[in-house]
């Protein structure tokens, strides 16, 4: 039995500003958090330690809570038998990777809740992910694993102690790479096309079966390779695949925002969670291909996604928030499903029917007796098949989709977490800098401005070093690799959009302070973690993609980009030979190395770099900012100056050097590794350039 919540006394997790830690307060369970207290209590007691790791949004990691942890009797056995460690893997994802890394040696699999037995030196000995009370389903029950492994750390200690000795070699031996022989060379991008022309599903977009991910960066690097070669069949993979997503469950069809991935093969059924990264990530991949097709579906899904973290996702003070879960009231999906009678009851008769046909709703449901909004034909389908004028249909649905919203918020939204992560907040940041210029709305920059200065006013140390993690009021953990590599891309790009100097400024320092603390001179690549942070069982290098780019593939591409701006050649060294250190995945695994393709793509180019010097007319220096991001360059990189900031910019950015506006009109200067053509004159002048 669990006493109700009321009755329950806190443990240590009521002290943390984790949403996921103060999930687990009121459990029975006697949880630390991660720290030398409970290592030290485990030497002490000769105990194992149970590490459990997940996220706030992770939906079985709630149902492990509410049928373990909650349970009397089974927190009764883990406090007698173990130390017991709760971890938040987005404010430690660096512990985080390096279990998993164990849990998949063992399993051959992994997820979260990730749940793993270490001995009092941290070194792990079994794991998995989640586990049913009692045996279910062809999994032991997380009961009979507690009395396993208190049996075995009894009985066959030495057997234990030399497994776990032989693990902990392995993880530490994971970033090392043997050397490529050849040359960093454009044949590893068509490799890498041919790969995921293979995996690409014909029918239902997307790569692989279900479970289905977006890949946002396998798309982009499959953009760059149609722009590249102009063979018409990546640009088809990304256009049927971002077309099956924005019509399927896994986006929100009334508000905006995709949801982490769909259990189907056909993106109806998500997984309810909304993550930022993904909708960052998401917004730039269907920004691009709107620069591509100029198709606007493509521009009013990256419009509405990116409106949907300004709205519901966003802080007083500019900050973004990390996630919204799966559940509400105790079920995944209740806030986002509907019934007919509900559609009914909110739009009329009349009006439901023709919504309901749209968007596949009906009577017995397409989703465990509910309804996921979709969209199995597009609009203008839809219109042909009911008769109606297209631009209509649309109208009406709009407000039928209106009332639909307005009816939901009066739903038990989901939770949020509202702690703010540098990393995904320097996504986020990428993607709404762009967009401002991509969609011609300044909201967009305004936001963007507003987050990059919460990040360097809120979330640096007292030495100007990043920090990981904010909430309520508390910036903590040493900045990790990605926190740098993916904030100094996004105050790059914040830069080139915006002219202002202070976002080059600290992407420049936050640029030496990153290859200082993180870069492995002699191994190649960056580690995860800096020289001064706190010592665990391996120092690892995160080189492959998951659901975010790999802080290797980031530090590549922030470096390059910074390097082809400014003309600094450590950052082009060094992001060069951070490909070059992952050139043999580059080759034997593509599909896990998206960005660092992405990064390839613009290093083998010759950028294309635009000065462009404003005139007293802000207008028309907006407009020629919107000319040079209306196409599809992904190999650009824009310096540009107002007229308050030119001659201090001229010091940091040789591309200004001696290009002053001419005429008292916005002027640009177009050029290919600082040679430059004769200068052109306002917005006209731009697109006759760039036709």
């Amino acid at each position: 039995m669990t006493a109700p919540a009321a009755d329950r006394p806190t443990n240590r997790l009521a002290g943390e500003t984790s949403p996921y830690l103060l999930q687990h307060a009121l459990n029975p369970v006697d949880w630390y958090p991660w720290g030398s207290e409970a290592f030290d209590r485990a030497r002490a007691e000769d105990k194992p330690i149970f590490l459990s790791v997940g996220y706030s949004a992770c939906h079985w990691c709630h149902v492990m809570e509410h049928e373990s942890f909650e349970n009397a009797d089974i927190a009764a056995l883990m406090n007698e038998h173990f130390i017991n460690v709760k971890v938040d893997r987005e404010e430690r994802p660096d512990v985080d990777q390096i279990y998993m890394a164990a849990v998949q040696a063992m399993s051959e699999h992994g997820g979260w809740p990730m749940s793993v037995f270490l001995t009092p030196e941290l070194k792990p000995f079994y794991g998995g992910t989640y586990f049913p009370p009692v045996d279910s389903r062809g999994m032991p029950g997380f009961s009979r694993v507690l009395y396993s492994v208190h049996r075995a750390w009894a009985e066959r200690r030495d057997d234990i102690l030399n497994s776990a000795g032989e693990l902990t070699d392995r993880i530490r031996k994971m970033g090392t790479i043997p050397p490529a022989s050849g040359a960093l060379e454009s044949t590893l991008l068509d490799q890498a096309a041919r790969g995921l022309a293979r995996a690409f599903d014909t029918i239902h977009g997307g790569f692989g079966s279900a479970p289905k991910f977006p890949h946002p960066m396998d798309l982009r690097v499959l953009l760059r390779q149609h722009a590249r070669s102009g063979d018409a069949h990546p640009l088809q993979i990304v256009r049927h695949t971002l077309d099956k997503m924005a019509r399927g469950g896994i986006y929100d069809q009334l508000l905006g925002g995709f949801a982490r991935y769909s259990t189907d093969e056909r993106w109806l059924a998500p997984h309810f969670e909304k993550m930022l990264y993904d909708n960052a990530l998401l917004s730039s991949v269907y920004l691009e291909a709107y620069q591509v097709t100029a198709d606007p579906e493509y521009a009013r899904v990256a419009r509405e996604t990116m409106d949907y973290i300004l709205a519901r996702m966003t802080g007083p003070d500019g900050e973004i928030y990390s996630t919204e879960d799966a559940d509400s009231e105790g079920e995944e999906g209740k806030f986002y499903v509907w019934s007919l009678a509900e559609v009914t009851e909110i739009l009329g008769l009349e009006r439901a029917k023709e919504f309901a046909a749209v968007y596949d709703v009906s009577e017995s449901g397409n989703w465990e007796h509910q309804n996921i909004l979709n969209l199995p034909v597009s609009i203008d389908q839809a219109a042909t098949r009911l008769g109606r004028d297209e631009r209509e249909l649309q109208a009406d649905l709009d407000c039928d989709r209106a009332r639909l919203l307005e009816a939901r918020d009066r739903r038990v939204p989901p939770g949020k977490d509202t702690k703010v992560l540098t990393s995904w907040n320097g996504l986020m940041l990428a993607a709404l800098a762009e967009g401002s210029r991509i969609l011609k709305d300044e909201r967009y920059l305004d936001a963007a401005s507003r987050a990059a200065a919460f990040l360097l006013d809120r979330m640096r140390a007292a030495d100007g070093r990043l920090l990981h993690a904010y909430k309520d009021g508390r910036a903590r953990f040493n900045g990790y690799l990605d926190d740098y590599a993916n904030l100094i891309d996004g105050l790059t790009r914040l830069f080139e959009v915006s002219g202002v100097p202070r976002w080059l400024e600290a992407a420049l320092e936050l640029a030496t302070v990153m290859i200082d603390e993180f870069h492995d001179a002699d191994g190649g690549g960056f580690f995860y973690t800096g020289r001064g942070h706190e010592v665990l069982i391996a120092r690892q290098k995160d080189f492959q993609d998951n659901a975010t780019p790999s802080g290797n593939a980031m530090a590549a591409t922030a470096l390059l980009r910074l390097g082809a701006l400014t003309g600094r050649e450590r950052f082009q060294t060094v992001g060069r030979s951070t490909l070059e250190t992952v050139q043999v995945y580059l080759d034997r695994a593509p599909m896990a190395m998206g960005q660092s393709l992405v990064a390839l793509d613009f290093e083998l180019a010759s950028p294309r770099e635009f000065a462009v010097i404003a005139g007293p007319d802000a207008v028309e220096f907006r407009g020629v900012m919107e000319a040079i991001y209306a196409p599809f360059l992904p190999h650009k990189v824009v310096a540009p100056a107002l007229a308050e900031n030119a001659s201090a910019l001229t010091e940091t950015l040789p591309l200004l050097a001696n290009r002053p506006a001419q005429d008292d009109r916005t002027t640009t200067y177009i050029c290919e590794r600082f040679t430059c053509q004769a200068p052109v004159f306002g917005v006209e002048g731009v697109r006759t350039a760039l036709a």
